[in-house]
């Protein structure tokens, strides 16, 4: 929780005292002149108090506490994609209205938080709304440093329904005027649906080959993995479709609280935890994660560490056109509703969800590696 300290200065007046001398002459007082347009005393700022991490240091932040979104940070993305459903199959549309992203006051567990809610209702030419924004030309971090994201997805509690912190390139190569997806990568901080209530996934995505930077369908490699939130690690089973609605603020479940979702970003490898528990590291580099000989092959597998289950995979610099984790990224906070089980992560939305559905935000927050 953020704790937030103002300084308050008092202004003593000093009274001089008389003369037991009443004999003696009154020492004139001088007339008080009274200011008609003083100038303002500047007020303290309020001052978030951030963690500190031992190694790091704060590099960016944005702690959500004033009446609107901070335009310096980040940008509304608006609309329903390129292809109409954002490429995943969604039936909602982003919008920059504040029902779709506002800013709340202080709570019990947050001095102030971002809301970001998705809607059923008409809007144009669709029948959900959401909201959906990113720090493209903002801001960008890359290896070396620690991202992170205090998230509570309060309403996400059906299927069809979720939020996702995630990030895309902000580079590209000097001889291109684009990168492509999956070419330039991807990074999933927290993928959150009500169709799978007590899990979260974290995962990578990248193109196996550089197929002159175009985009090709089947050229899309995906390294993911659930974390457990009751058992503090990655399930020995992936979860499937179930359990769902979940009742309010039922535990071990990405609705029931506040998580905190992070990655550390180093340049051999991606280490994804929540609420610093560590579920999966991606490694960079083929033969990395296991210590064996490059054999291009993606490999992953399950590992105990620290008595805990960690996914280890491995590797995403197949072509040396780019690589795509070695430059920085933008990040994207979104909300969404899927419109069918082949395409939307978390399936179609069903009749009985209950909107609208809000996804609160404490803080984002980047540190760089000393």
């Amino acid at each position: 929780m953020k704790r937030i300290f103002s300084a308050f200065f008092v202004l003593a007046v000093l009274a001089g005292c008389g003369s037991d001398d009443s004999s003696a002459e009154p020492t004139p007082t001088p007339p008080v002149v009274i200011d008609p347009d003083p100038e303002p005393v500047p007020e303290t700022p309020l001052v978030p108090v951030v963690t500190n991490y031992s190694g790091y240091t704060l590099l960016w932040n944005d702690e959500f506490e004033g009446t609107t979104l901070d335009a310096t940070k980040w940008a509304y993305e608006t609309g329903t994609g390129v292809n109409g459903d954002f490429g995943t199959g969604q039936l909602d549309r982003a919008t920059d209205r504040p029902e779709n992203v506002s800013l709340i006051a202080a709570t019990p567990t947050t001095e102030g938080a971002l809301a970001i809610t998705t809607r059923k209702e008409t809007y144009m030419d669709r029948n959900y709304t959401s909201g959906r924004i990113n720090t493209n030309t903002k801001f960008s971090a890359g290896p070396g440093t620690r991202i992170e994201a205090r998230i509570w997805a309060r309403d996400v509690k059906y299927k069809g329904q979720g939020f996702a912190f995630w990030m895309m390139p902000a580079e590209k190569p000097a001889d291109q005027s684009y990168i492509m997806w999956p070419q330039g990568g991807e990074i999933d901080v927290m993928e959150y649906v009500g169709a799978i209530p007590f899990a979260n996934l974290g995962s990578v995505h990248y193109a196996w080959f550089w197929e002159n930077n175009q985009f090709q369908s089947w050229n899309h490699g995906h390294m993911g993995a659930y974390y457990n939130y009751a058992e503090q690690q990655k399930p020995d089973t992936d979860p499937e479709f179930g359990g769902w609605p979940v009742a309010a603020n039922t535990p071990n479940t990405g609705s029931g609280s506040y998580h905190l979702y992070r990655i550390d970003w180093y340049t051999d490898r991606i280490e994804f935890s929540i609420d610093e528990h560590v579920y999966h590291i991606n490694y960079m580099n083929d033969g990395a994660a296991f210590n064996n000989a490059a054999d291009g092959q993606d490999i992953k597998n399950t590992v105990t560490i620290n008595g805990k289950n960690v996914m280890k995979s491995e590797y995403t610099n197949h072509f040396n056109e780019w690589q795509p984790f070695m430059h920085k990224f933008y990040f994207i906070l979104s909300a969404g509703v899927g419109g069918n089980d082949t395409n939307s992560y978390g399936g179609a939305i069903v009749p009985e969800a209950i909107f609208p559905c809000t996804t609160l935000i404490d803080y984002v927050r980047v540190y760089t590696r000393n």
